[in-house]
């Protein structure tokens, strides 16, 4: 097995994790457990939107959300971001009324992403540096890392909250 099938794999169960989220109400993907700022669907959308702003740079393509899902989505400006930083205000007006489409745009995203991976030949193209984060270099794997990471995190994120019995 080789790095790209690693984290191939890695992006595969991530999908297969988003899929088995319970069918939700907008209610529920909109609710505030215990007055926390981030819902379900902030937390969705925010997953679509690291793994694209992340990705898109890498593959040279336009963002999914301004190709296909920001109209879709009708969130405004507030949404052309990545849920970074949002205050708690900022993150209560993110909000969904299509569980499938906050899915649609993690799973575009995750094609992308291993569609991105696949492509990288040479092992050591993942030690190119890429950016900077932090106030330091950034290589392809760790920018390739950091979104998946993300996403994972907060796909259980989600899982975790739409188990609660109360929501």
């Amino acid at each position: 097995m080789n790095l790209n099938t690693t984290l191939i794999d890695l992006a595969d169960r991530a999908e297969v994790s988003v899929k088995t989220l319970p069918a939700l109400t907008a209610g529920q993907l909109n609710a505030h457990p215990l007055g926390h700022p981030n819902s379900i669907a902030w937390l969705l959308w925010h997953t679509g939107r690291v793994l694209d702003a992340l990705t898109s740079p890498l593959t040279g393509d336009e963002q999914l959300w301004d190709a296909e899902y920001k109209a879709k989505f009708g969130l405004g400006a507030l949404a052309d971001g990545t849920g970074v930083g949002h205050t708690t205000e900022e993150a209560a007006q993110i909000t969904a009324e299509d569980q499938d489409l906050l899915t649609d745009y993690i799973v575009a995203g995750l094609e992308r992403w291993r569609q991105y991976v696949a492509s990288v030949e040479n092992v050591d193209e993942f030690e190119e540096i890429v950016g900077e984060f932090k106030g330091g270099p950034q290589t392809r794997q760790a920018k390739l890392t950091l979104a998946m990471v993300d996403a994972v995190r907060h796909i259980d994120q989600a899982l975790y909250v739409a188990g609660m019995p109360e929501l």
